[in-house]
């Protein structure tokens, strides 16, 4: 229901609203003397949710107007080639950086970012402090029907929340000053506009000076996740800041551009962007390769999801087991992780260890037997082809391990390293790597450590993708794969 602004009571005394700029308080001072980081051109906020919820709030309840937007990695692409959208960002007052793409450019170019400010999570902040605040808000945008669940979700949460009104986000040209008058007439403090990029920054931009509102924000799609038409992605997934996968699992043809093309093209201009900004080499190439890593693992996983429920039924079905295995691997610098495997072998293999382990078909640390008993005949298969290590890509994605880098060893394993096999837990281990596409299994162990220790020490982007592509041909051979 909307707040009509009761304009035959107005009393004629100065409103912060209808006050020029210059007299305006500038109760914002603390928000706008907060650090930034500078990417691409752009002046993004290094800060947290709450803070940045309190202090808009705040200016709002002051009468200080700020224009807000958020910046993600889709956002940059488009600024590229649309001029007037660029000139856009560079008006607002507020730029919030969005999206783990974000997180990674700022490692490239050396410098670091606050939390993620995505506007999703900053919502219900803004809203539980504009209710502990007695600040009206205004939703604009989505289907017909989405803005007002969207705000009906927040009031059941915060039941003080003051709706001033809702609209969906279609209307004609000649309906522009309804619209602007409708949200006007509301009299909210503060107006959250999703239209989608570009659209919502050059629309709010070009009628600012028309909005009553102190504090707008455009938002993009926000009203569909709080509404319940669109599900949100996982915990799990969003924590890793692969959010981005389920989006397009959830929308896979209006997202197909944006995502599958404008990640490498967003993760290139990163790369130009850190070469400019200061020398690429050091942390800042590994930065980059764990970016390519998170990518590369996201779209595999959803390339290969097919793939990946067939070999899940196939192992159901031999034995009734579980179809994933889990085992403490140890990565980087000695850090255990858990690893995901498929299940290969009966559901009893690790206790069935002990019986068989002298006979081994390997000297030193590492048990390897061709015809091991307990592998079943699903995970021979499975283990021919590699398949079994698929699962592998969600400890890519947790950023656990590496497309390219050693394989994680067992902790009992590690425990008889010797001094120069421990230098192979420099780096992350991997799905692939040198001695991988040289025999695998058949390599010692003595000259796995070696070549493992020479490509932490000389590893390199172009270095990983020629061992990738030797990957191909090696899982097709076969090749010491047991």
């Amino acid at each position: 229901m909307l707040k009509r602004f009761d304009f035959e009571t107005y009393s004629g005394q100065p409103d912060a609203r209808f006050m020029p700029a210059a007299r305006r308080k500038p109760f914002g001072v603390t928000l706008r003397q907060t650090p930034r980081a500078r990417l691409f051109g752009l002046e993004l906020m290094v800060s947290t949710r709450a803070h940045v919820a309190e202090e808009l709030v705040a200016m709002a309840k002051a009468g200080e107007c700020a224009t807000v937007q958020f910046i993600n990695a889709h956002c940059v692409n488009v600024a590229q080639t649309n001029r007037t959208y660029r000139e856009v960002l560079d008006r607002a007052d507020f730029l919030l950086p969005d999206g783990s793409g974000l997180t990674i450019a700022a490692r490239l170019a050396g410098t670091t970012l606050g939390e993620n400010l995505n506007g999703t999570d900053l919502f219900p902040e803004l809203c539980r402090c504009a209710a502990e605040r007695g600040q009206s808000i205004f939703l604009l945008g989505g289907k017909q029907g989405i803005a007002a669940a969207a705000a009906q979700a927040m009031q059941e949460r915060y039941p003080a929340l003051q709706v001033a009104g809702t609209r969906h986000g279609y209307w004609s040209a000649s309906e522009e000053d309804r619209v602007v008058a409708q949200i006007n007439a509301s009299g909210a403090a503060i107006v959250l506009v999703g239209l989608g990029v570009p659209t919502q920054e050059i629309w709010i931009d070009r009628i600012r000076d028309r909005l009553m509102a102190r504090v707008v924000m455009g938002v993009g799609g926000l009203f569909d996740y709080y509404s319940g038409s669109i599900p949100r992605a996982p915990a799990a997934l969003r924590k890793i800041g692969c959010e981005w996968i389920w989006r397009l699992a959830q929308e896979p043809r209006r997202l197909f551009v944006r995502y599958v093309l404008g990640n490498p093209l967003f993760l290139a201009a990163s790369v130009l962007h850190a070469w400019q900004a200061r020398d690429l080499s050091g942390r800042a190439s590994l930065a980059l390769k764990h970016g390519i890593d998170r990518i590369a693992a996201g779209m595999a996983l959803l390339l290969l999801a097919p793939l990946l429920l067939l070999v899940s039924a196939a192992i159901r079905l031999e034995d009734g087991g579980p179809v994933f295995f889990r085992q403490t691997r140890i990565g980087a610098n000695g850090r255990p992780f858990r690893m995901w495997k498929f299940r290969s072998m009966v559901i009893d293999a690790e206790a069935r260890l002990a019986a068989i382990r002298e006979r081994s078909e390997r000297d030193g640390t590492c048990f390897k037997m061709k015809h091991d008993p307990r592998v079943t005949r699903v995970g021979a298969a499975l283990r021919r082809l590699s398949l079994d290590e698929l699962p592998q890509l969600i400890n890519i994605l947790a950023g656990d391990m590496s497309v390219v880098g050693p394989r994680p060893a067992l902790p009992r394993e590690v425990v008889g390293y010797q001094p120069d096999a421990r230098a192979r837990l420099m780096g992350k281990p991997g799905l692939t790597c040198t001695w991988q596409v040289s025999g695998r299994a058949n390599v010692p162990f003595e000259q796995q450590v070696e070549l493992d220790v020479k490509y932490l020490r000389s590893r390199s982007i172009l270095a990983d993708l020629a061992l990738i592509v030797r990957t191909v041909p090696a899982v097709i051979t076969a090749r010491g794969a047991y």
